[in-house]
């Protein structure tokens, strides 16, 4: 798979999952009231993150606000949080992604994208933490209570905004991953040439070796020794008085 085919998979995964992360908040069935053991069922009490409801058997709703935030379980307070966090970091890491992808043409150089590339997968993952951790603590708080012998109030189920959480989040590190990827396929490709690049610069460079070893071993030769001419003139004894 190519670097550019994997940052389009990842931004697909990671733009599923921070939208199925902020359709959770105004999801209503975070928990659902539990008809175990209950021969007649009058009425069905539902809540999230905002307010608690209770439909009848005609099928209204009666919905009803938390009056204070201050007044609330720490469970709930720290849920609102986290979702809250994942829904912000999310926005900004589809920005990081769209600017650092390489199917973009802003950004940089392909140095620089691959960096911001990574910082968006950071960024997804954090999303994705985030949302799986408010949605394991809503559901451990009604898993606990639904096992629980002592207590004796209304007892809940999971609701599916729970498993559209999970889901969410699942693909929000997912894709992350796959974005922080990008970071060290672009820094190899940037330090490192590739092999068969390698191998053609070294087999060049003998060819060009090869050449240049005849013209220096001739330029180092020593000339012969000058030829004399075969008939020597012989001069008489008397041609030097």
């Amino acid at each position: 798979m190519s670097n550019m085919a994997r940052e389009i998979l990842a931004f697909i995964l990671t733009t599923s999952g921070w939208v199925l992360v902020s359709s959770t908040l105004p999801t209503d069935y975070w928990k659902v009231s539990s008809i175990d053991g209950t021969v007649i069922t009058t009425a069905t009490f539902w809540s999230n993150l905002w307010k608690t409801c209770v439909t009848d058997s005609t099928g209204v709703s009666n919905c009803k606000d938390f009056p204070s935030m201050l007044a609330l379980d720490g469970y709930i307070q720290v849920c609102r949080g986290l979702m809250i966090a994942a829904v912000c970091l999310g926005f900004f890491g589809s920005i990081f992604a769209l600017i650092g992808m390489k199917c973009t043409k802003i950004g940089g150089p392909d140095q620089t994208k691959a960096r911001i590339v990574c910082l968006s997968g950071i960024t997804f993952i954090c999303t994705g933490l985030c949302s799986l951790s408010a949605c394991s603590l809503y559901a451990h708080r009604i898993t606990s209570e639904f096992f629980d012998p002592m207590f004796v109030a209304q007892k809940y189920e999971l609701g599916a905004a729970l498993f559209i959480g999970w889901a969410g989040s699942t693909l929000c590190v997912l894709g992350g991953a796959l974005f922080c990827l990008s970071l060290s396929d672009g820094m190899s490709s940037n330090r490192s040439p590739h092999p068969s690049d390698r191998r053609a610069f070294i087999n060049s460079g003998a060819s060009l070796m090869s050449r240049a070893m005849p013209q220096s071993q001739s330029s180092h030769t020593r000339r012969p020794p000058p030829e004399y001419n075969s008939t020597s003139q012989h001069f008489d004894k008397n041609a030097y008085v």
